[in-house]
């Protein structure tokens, strides 16, 4: 079977290996397998490769047929048999206690690959109705080992979208992102049901790139929208939800040191961020005053990617000493730093975190392209090889 590619303008081809597999192995594990991730990052496109569209196996509840075909949905699953794909599932909630009953049939006859566009905790009825049974994998855009080598600037101002980093040119692109950002606001939030005018949600999602890597202020941002901090709150929820923003939780343990608890807030996709800052082109970018936070943000969701951990988090203490990320990892303590800087060297903060984390290891990342040691267990590695598959 084929795994899942895009077509880009230049009729090059983007294989899209590394997410194909990790659908295939947790389709061998699980009864009900939910493919989750934002809207436009390609999860159709990867679910056809295991069951065709106009199959019988296949069902899009953005298609009127499909939903026809649903009236009754014991009566139109329960005879399939093999892959059962059900696209854009936030649709029809209704359905999870039904894939419940069937994924418990001994022997089982199929297996169900669900797409959705909203995290677990939005879509709780499949957290309740499908507990034990269901194994979720998160896709974003296009991971940057699966672009040719050269490509890291380009996908760090396009962002992973496939549209936007495939579009005809920079215009192009950003025309995509901007139209991508109304059409979400005004059709995909109301259709999960969130009542937020799409213009304050804009507004919203506009100040929080402004605070793209920093820590996560209520009270600022309140004030700004002239709302409660619970609604800001709410606000960020919601973006963090359809895989708008990344809230990273912040670690703290007993060290003698105030340390920061509250989470850091980045803007998912690099692409989107630009757009919301107002960034056009590569010149715009460098000359921003976001440009250290942007590539700070871009590297994170990287290394995410690649190294799949556990359990990420930040580590900041009020006196000075931070850690991009901290990760769990088969049982070690990995810390990663994101350096947008030609040579990284070691820091009195990079110092601190080791010893006061424990670290087993520190890993700064940067947009260079050589690999080497600033002290034991304490290495710069460059973002392009640690995105590399292992």
């Amino acid at each position: 079977m084929v795994c899942g590619i895009f077509k880009v303008y230049s009729a090059a081809m983007i294989h899209r290996k590394m997410d194909d597999d990790r659908i295939r192995k947790a389709l061998k594990r699980s009864r009900v397998v939910a493919l989750i991730g934002p809207r436009q990052s390609g999860k159709t496109t990867l679910a056809r490769q295991f069951a065709p569209h106009n199959s019988l196996n296949y069902f899009d509840l953005e298609d009127p047929r499909s939903l026809a075909r649903l009236a009754e949905p014991d009566l139109a699953l329960r005879p399939l048999k093999g892959l059962v794909v059900i696209d854009e599932v936030q649709r029809r909630p209704d359905l999870f206690p039904i894939l419940r009953v069937l994924a418990d049939r001994k022997p089982l006859p199929a297996r169900f690959l669900i797409l959705g566009s909203a995290s677990p905790d939005l879509l709780r009825q499949s957290s309740e109705s499908l507990a034990g049974r269901l194994e979720t994998v998160e896709l974003s855009g296009f991971r940057l080992a699966e672009l040719p080598k050269n490509a890291q600037d380009k996908h760090w101002l396009r962002g992973g979208y496939p549209l936007a980093y495939t579009a005809r040119s920079e215009a192009d692109s950003l025309a995509w992102r901007q139209q991508f950002m109304k059409t979400f606001l005004e059709r995909d939030i109301p259709q999960l049901g969130i009542q937020i005018p799409s213009e304050t949600l804009r507004r919203f999602w506009s100040m929080v790139a402004h605070y793209h890597g920093q820590i996560w202020n209520a009270a600022e941002l309140a004030r700004a929208l002239s709302v409660n901090e619970s609604t800001a709150r709410r606000h960020l929820d919601v973006l963090t939800d359809v895989f708008m923003v990344r809230q990273l939780k912040p670690w703290f343990e007993n060290l003698g040191k105030r340390q920061v608890k509250a989470p850091k807030v980045y803007v998912r996709d690099s692409g989107l961020l630009h757009a919301l800052l107002g960034i056009t082109n590569r010149r715009d970018l460098e000359h921003h005053p976001k440009v250290g936070a942007s590539w700070e943000g871009y590297a994170v969701e990287e290394v995410l990617k690649a190294l799949n951990p556990d359990e990420a988090y930040f580590w900041a203490t009020y006196s000075g000493a931070e850690l991009d990320l901290l990760l769990f990892l088969k049982g070690r303590r990995i810390g990663v730093e994101c350096k947008r800087s030609d040579a990284p060297t070691l820091t009195p903060s990079m110092k601190t975190s080791f010893a006061d984390l424990k670290l087993d290891r520190l890993l700064v990342v940067y947009p260079g392209d050589r690999r080497y040691t600033l002290a034991d267990r304490v290495e710069a590695i460059p973002l392009l090889e640690l995105a590399k598959p292992r």
